[in-house]
């Protein structure tokens, strides 16, 4: 369950948009957008305990937070996007940076330095990236060699570089990533640090309110006690450990600068006359430009909340769930802040309309903590080691829950859905036949066919319940309609995709589109368009022109 309860939750993000509404105007954000600046000011009065102490979320009560749950920041880090994601990059940053010692700290060591990143308000970097190896931890080239005095280890020399580092240049304390004697291992190192120092800030596409540097280290001098958990070696295990957890901050991101371009795009739509109506009439703006889209960032909460439900339920890793969220709220995100621009038209594409700043902010959630691509291939491992472990019964059992699920509330799509993972299990066994996961493209597509399939069983499941989460603004009639649309396009992508992967690799399929029940799926597509016109005037309904 969420660590704060409602009250105090609301209570926070109130304060978060009433902050933001006064001190963080679109002219103010244009403004520093422009000069590719990072507002240090305001992070600053968003951590003084005075005023928000957003940082105080990561860090447990008994070192002077407030112990967040994942839900809690999760809705955080949405109401952040919405509001500007540089900034919210800015704040996750720290989040991201107090991660190892969160999870590989000592008691001693939590006790000193989360203390003094609650009490001194300090900025955190989590420094792992590297100039040549990305998303690749393992091949580290930073070094950290041991430092003897006096016969005895007093600590450590670290050489190397750093790159793409949110915070980087602004940061108090640094969270680094270097390859010890022992093996990867987390260090603390403080920005005072002699050798230590941060390069230029990055112009960038986007995001240009955070600050990202790159960090070089020539023979810094870090204490034994400020290696991370006093034990080399831990690294890895301590950065795959939070994976599914910091995957699925990027997610809310994704969700709320989504959200955030396509309600511009729908209320614009109410203002704009064009052919002797608004263009909210029309369904050559609403079901290419809304519809899906709505449809898809709510599929993107349902599967957020129920990932963020177990982690707080104290499981640990859920690496594959992570990367599903993440992968299917960012790229959704993305592509409603593409299609924002296009619904706007020629001013989509100026300044002076905020789309435009959020589609190149937006983008970056595809690509840090794991690009789309890094999401596609662990989603698609994570998956296919449960496909041979069950013989293929993994997809065939949340079929079956889907089949039962439609008895009981035939609204949802449960019925669509169950067709779609059935379809996936096929697809999946064929390519095990026929040894087509050798080619790196087909487990990229599997990947990417996985995630809409267990993002539309969430959606299902989600749609009929008795009781909503807060966060769902839509009576349970759009709701409802939103998934069943969600799956029945995921049904036929899959069997479409599905066969494609196949029948590309495969001489003779024998029959594969009666395997995959094609025409079952084609079936279902009926009452798509009465459906889409529903949710076009739920839209209209729910987010009136200001």
């Amino acid at each position: 369950m969420p660590s704060l309860d409602a009250i105090s939750r609301n209570l926070m993000l109130d304060s978060l948009k009433a902050y933001a509404k006064k001190k963080i105007t679109y002219d103010y954000i244009r403004e520093k957008d422009a000069a590719n600046e990072c507002p240090l000011e305001v992070l600053k009065e968003m951590y003084d305990t005075d005023k928000l102490g957003v940082h105080l979320l990561m860090i447990p009560a008994e070192y002077g937070g407030v112990s967040g749950g994942t839900y809690d920041i999760y809705r955080i880090c949405e109401q952040l996007a919405r509001i500007d994601l540089g900034i919210a990059t800015s704040v996750f940053a720290t989040f991201l940076g107090t991660d190892p010692l969160n999870v590989g700290g000592t008691e001693e060591q939590k006790e000193k330095w989360l203390k003094k990143i609650a009490k001194e308000k300090l900025m955190v970097a989590y420094a792992a990236t590297e100039p040549d190896a990305g998303s690749d931890l393992v091949n580290l080239k930073t070094r950290a060699e041991h430092v003897i005095k006096n016969g005895k280890l007093a600590g450590y020399s670290i050489t190397g570089a750093k790159q793409w580092i949110s915070n980087g240049g602004i940061a108090d304390l640094y969270t680094v990533l270097a390859m010890a004697p022992g093996g990867p291992s987390w260090f603390l190192v403080e920005k005072n640090y002699e050798g230590f120092s941060p390069n230029h800030h990055e112009d960038k596409h986007g995001i240009r309110l955070s600050n990202t540097s790159g960090l070089s280290l020539d023979n810094v001098f870090v204490p034994v006690e400020n290696l991370i958990g006093a034990q080399e070696g831990k690294g890895l295990l301590q950065a795959q450990a939070v994976f599914g957890y910091t995957r699925l901050m990027v997610a809310a991101f994704g969700l709320g600068a989504g959200w955030e371009a396509l309600e511009n795009a729908i209320r614009y739509s109410q203002q704009r006359i064009q052919a002797g109506g608004p263009l909210s009439d029309k369904q050559g703006y609403t079901h290419k430009f809304l519809v899906s889209h709505a449809a898809n960032l709510e599929a993107a909460r349902s599967y957020i909340e129920y990932v963020a439900n177990r982690l707080d339920s104290g499981e640990h890793g859920l690496q594959t769930e992570g990367a599903i969220a993440k992968y299917w709220a960012t790229e959704s995100g993305n592509k409603a802040a593409e299609d924002a621009i296009q619904a706007l038209g020629g001013y989509g594409y100026t300044r002076d309309f905020p789309v435009e700043k959020i589609k190149r902010d937006i983008k970056i959630t595809c690509i840090y903590e794991g690009t789309s691509e890094v999401m596609e291939m662990t989603i698609y491992r994570g998956r296919w080691q449960e496909h041979l472990k069950t013989r293929g019964e993994f997809y065939s059992a949340m079929a079956k829950e889907m089949e039962s699920l439609h008895a009981l509330n035939p609204n949802v799509g449960a019925d669509a859905c169950a067709l779609s993972l059935k379809a996936l299990g096929t697809v999946l066994e064929e390519c095990r036949i026929n040894k087509l996961t050798r080619h790196q493209y087909v487990t990229f597509k599997l990947g990417s066919l996985i995630a809409a399939s267990e993002i539309a069983w969430s959606f299902c499941k989600t749609a009929a319940a008795d009781k909503y989460s807060e966060t769902v603004k839509f009576d349970k009639k759009t709701y409802e309609t939103m998934a069943r649309v969600n799956a029945k396009n995921t049904a036929l992508r899959t069997a479409m995709e599905g066969s494609a992967l196949v029948l590309s690799a495969v001489d003779d399929p024998a029959g594969f589109a009666e395997k995959i029940n094609l025409k079952e799926i084609e079936k279902k597509q009926k009452g798509l368009l009465a459906d889409m016109d529903f949710i076009a005037s739920s839209l209209k309904s729910s987010f009136k022109a200001r």
